[in-house]
């Protein structure tokens, strides 16, 4: 079982997106926990309601809407009353014992799954904390209820493939509107909350794996100048593609505004994982030199895509580097000098003014943790070592800080005439 969780302030948008399902025969409301009737006796103004009252109790708290999937294996076949059992128990054990929800079941993908609707705000006002709640409270709640009911594990690699993200093809989409918002959401719902970007560029960085681009539009277009955001497809070239989408227009309403907001939250997020990726960068060119293709091969063994950016004549003046396992993403100079674009080239022995279209790397799409991957590599230890030495709170950060350190200078003592 895989479960996902999302938070929003807006119950209403997270309950029309599930009733929308169910007018469109795709879903079905299987159940009203605590509510004071059966879902099938509930307007959507009643099922509504119950959750915003509680809400209404913290007005302090702007995200308190939480919408959770759990998706099961595609074998297994579980019946309404199997799915109502099963999502009682991960709810109670994640520790939303006693809260209002609404169940769903969908109907339109290849694997079972359900959705929830509830809020994080008890009875008594009080608010259930939403940071880290995947790590600490969901991954047990989940491991519990799968044991509990004979559940296929999400450790299982065959669900996780089936579950797993996948790049949009362009070429399969039908470029009406509706074809391509769905595309884009499916990208988006995980992408933006899940990956640590400080700016528009490096969060395109990422979507350019997946064959989408956030677009402001020109600086004298319409959209730039009102603050707008759309969202693009992109064919293989990166080309674009089909209809553009305005960011408002997305259920989770990835808008330029609410991106800026992450950007700050990011940065500083981003910080413990320089280590990580700096090291790795280091030890990919420590054994001899590389050429450019060899070190972005290299780099994608360990979970990091190199995205590199050329100007019309060929000469590459950037890259980005996206780290999956830590979801990281980071612009070359940012991580230092010896990480930017020029240094870079040097490092793998290549005359950056003049380096032309054939060192260029076309960039397989690819989302895999490092860990889905072994490597291989003879100096496998010494990266681990390496790695384990560079977490952000290890001692040889602090030594690296001390060695820097410039020594005081003794002050001279003045010698008194006899």
């Amino acid at each position: 079982m895989v479960a996902v969780i999302h938070s929003s302030s807006s119950l209403r948008n997270i309950l029309n997106y599930n009733e929308q399902k169910v007018k469109a025969g795709v879903a079905i409301c299987i159940d009203a926990a605590f509510y004071p009737k059966d879902p099938a006796d509930l307007t959507f103004q009643q099922k509504l309601l119950r959750l915003e009252k509680l809400t209404e109790l913290n007005q302090q708290t702007t995200v308190n809407s939480v919408h959770i999937s759990l998706n099961f294996d595609p074998a297994e076949k579980l019946s309404a009353d199997q799915l109502r059992e099963i999502a009682g128990v991960y709810m109670d054990k994640l520790g939303f014992d006693g809260q209002p929800y609404l169940l769903y079941e969908h109907l339109d993908s290849g694997h079972p799954h359900v959705h929830l609707v509830t809020t994080n705000i008890r009875a008594d006002g009080k608010r259930i904390a939403l940071h880290n709640l995947g790590k600490d409270f969901s991954d047990p709640a989940r491991k519990f209820t799968e044991l509990r009911f004979g559940l296929v594990r999400a450790e299982d690699s065959k669900l996780l493939r089936a579950y797993k993200l996948k790049p949009v093809n362009a070429q399969k989409v039908q470029y009406g509107k509706a074809e391509t918002k769905r595309a884009i959401s499916n990208v988006l719902q995980s992408v933006i909350p899940q990956y640590k970007y400080a700016s528009l560029p490096e969060l395109n960085a990422v979507l350019r794996l997946y064959n989408i681009a956030a677009d402001r539009g020109d600086e004298n277009s319409r959209v730039f100048q009102h603050q707008g955001l759309l969202y693009r497809l992109l064919d293989e070239q990166g080309k674009r593609v089909g209809v553009p989408i305005k960011a408002s227009l997305f259920f989770s309403k990835p808008t330029l505004k609410v991106l800026e907001e992450r950007f700050v939250q990011n940065s500083g997020r981003k910080e413990p994982h320089k280590a990580r990726i700096k090291n790795t960068i280091d030890l990919c060119l420590l054994y001899g030199q590389r050429s450019l293709p060899a070190f972005t091969g290299a780099l994608k063994k360990e979970g990091i895509d190199t995205i590199i950016r050329e100007n019309s004549e060929g000469i590459i003046y950037g890259i980005t580097y996206v780290d999956h396992r830590t979801q990281c993403v980071f612009n070359g100079s940012a991580l230092g000098k010896p990480y930017s674009a020029k240094v870079i080239q040097e490092r793998c022995g290549l005359t950056p003014a003049y380096t032309g279209k054939s060192e260029k790397t076309k960039l397989e799409p690819d989302i895999r943790r490092a860990g889905d991957e072994t490597t291989g590599n003879a100096f496998q230890h010494i990266r681990d070592f390496a790695e384990a030495l560079l977490l952000p709170d290890s001692q040889p950060e602090r030594m690296d800080w001390e060695l820097k350190r410039k020594r005081k200078k003794r002050k001279r003592q003045k010698i008194q005439p006899d």
